[in-house]
This record gives C-alpha cells, sequence and structure tokens, in this order.
C-alpha cells in the first residue's frame, strides 16, 4: 500500500492551461490524494509542465505519456490498471478543466471510504440540474441523454455519464477491464452499467458542475453518437450474459 491510499486519474489532451492549476489544487486538499496524469502526446507542452510539478511535489505526481489519442476509455483503463498495481485503495476519474470542483474529490472518496459505497458519482442531476454556463441546448442534451440510458439499462443512476467519480479497488479488480469496449463518453456508461451488473453499491453525491473556461472542449457529435447507440447493444448483450454478484461480499 502507498503512503496515500487515494489517487486520482486524470487524462489530458492540450491542457498546459490548467494542468499546473488542477494539480496545485488536488495537493492543497486536507485529504491528501495522488495524481496519475495520463497524456496523449500533446503537442502544447502539458507533459512537460507535468514533469515540473513531478520535482515540486515528489512522489505525488505522476505520469504516462501515450504516443497520441487514444480514446478516454483507453486513458482510463490504463490509470485503473496502474493504480491497481501501486496498491491504491480509492481510484478516481477528474477532469483537467475544472469542470469539476477538486473539493469534491473529498466527498467521493468519504461516500466509499466512510459510507459503504463501492462507486460514488459526482451527480451533475441527483438534485435537479447543477450546470454552470453550459448552453441551454447542451445542457438538455445531457440530461436527457442520461434519462435515456437510465430507461434502456434499468440503471438507478440519474447522472450516467458523468466523468467524475471515485473507485473502491474491489471493484476494479472485480470488472473486466479487458472487456471494456467503449473508448468516448460511452465508456462512462459501460463502467457503471457493468458495476451494476455486478451488484457494486452505486452512490451518487451532489456536485456542481462548471463549463471549462480555459483550454479546447473535447466533446463532439460522434462521441454522443457512440453512447446513443451504445447503450442499445450494452442492454442487448446483457440479456444473454450472466454476472457474478459482489452485493453480499
Amino acid at each position: 500500500m502507498p503512503p496515500r491510499d487515494s489517487v486520482v486519474i486524470i487524462p489530458t489532451y492540450k491542457e498546459r492551461e490548467n494542468v499546473a492549476a488542477i494539480i496545485d489544487a488536488v495537493m492543497r486538499l486536507p485529504q491528501p490524494f495522488d495524481v496519475l496524469i495520463i497524456d496523449d502526446n500533446s503537442p502544447d507542452g502539458t507533459a512537460d509542465i507535468v514533469r515540473g510539478k513531478q520535482e515540486e511535489y515528489a512522489g505525488r505526481i505522476h505520469l504516462i505519456e501515450r504516443p497520441g489519442k487514444l480514446g478516454l476509455g483507453t486513458a482510463y483503463i490504463t490509470g485503473f490498471k496502474w493504480a491497481l498495481t501501486a496498491g491504491y485503495e480509492y481510484i478516481c476519474e477528474m477532469d483537467a478543466d475544472f469542470s469539476h470542483n477538486p473539493d469534491d474529490l473529498v466527498k467521493l472518496r468519504h461516500a466509499c471510504a466512510a459510507d459503504g459505497a463501492d462507486l460514488a458519482i459526482g451527480s451533475r442531476y441527483i438534485t435537479g440540474v447543477n450546470v454552470v454556463n453550459w448552453p441551454m441546448g447542451r445542457v438538455l442534451m445531457s440530461y436527457y441523454a442520461s434519462a435515456y440510458v437510465r430507461i434502456v439499462t434499468g440503471m438507478p443512476v440519474r447522472d450516467t455519464t458523468a466523468g467524475f467519480v471515485c473507485y473502491r479497488r474491489r471493484v476494479l479488480e472485480a470488472l473486466p477491464l479487458d472487456e471494456v469496449r467503449f473508448k468516448g463518453y460511452a465508456f462512462q456508461i459501460e463502467m457503471k452499467f457493468t458495476a451494476y451488473k455486478y451488484g457494486f453499491r452505486i452512490v451518487e453525491v451532489p456536485i456542481i458542475f462548471v463549463n471549462r473556461v480555459l483550454g479546447e472542449s473535447k466533446m463532439n457529435s460522434g462521441i454522443f453518437g457512440e453512447a446513443v447507440l451504445g447503450v442499445i447493444q450494452l442492454k442487448l448483450n446483457s440479456l444473454t450474459k450472466s454476472y457474478p454478484d459482489y452485493s453480499r461480499r
């Protein structure tokens, strides 16, 4: 077990405006988290900034550099495997652009460490619609996309596409990470759906999501298309598949 039992995985691509500040914000938290940056060969020098932070926060900042843009899902799978090998108990996901408030990492970890959750989701929709500075069209698209996923899959989760989560290591040890199919935001749905089918306890923790101020959004129509069609495929595949039951373990 490492000296600190919690790590946050942050994928990056062209995040030079944000990466130093997000690392500093995590380092200031009262609950200590290590940081793993997974950079997809950003041409703007993001990885160089991270290396500088590794010198500043010795032993707490880790960097994996990949040869190019290989997809959000594969970045997180790489990070999960690294974190399990390193011995972390609580493994979180977070964006680099401050759309997720680093202070909320403490609440997500607490939901797992103290309240018994296996997977804690930083939820935009559990107490209404808590999104700041998004165009109304995007808010509606996201909200109804989550509702669509909930209806198709039967998951009792309000924010099914959320990318701000904390896993207990037993979840990631149990799930078949090498079989995860999706690379874009549908990856987030697939992970939650599989955890749900395995019987893990999922809770939603209310957060406020703030649209990025600096850097470029990575969202595009292809990401949504993968999610819409992928949800149907997930549900159909589940009808003929058996899942182990971790609800009593």
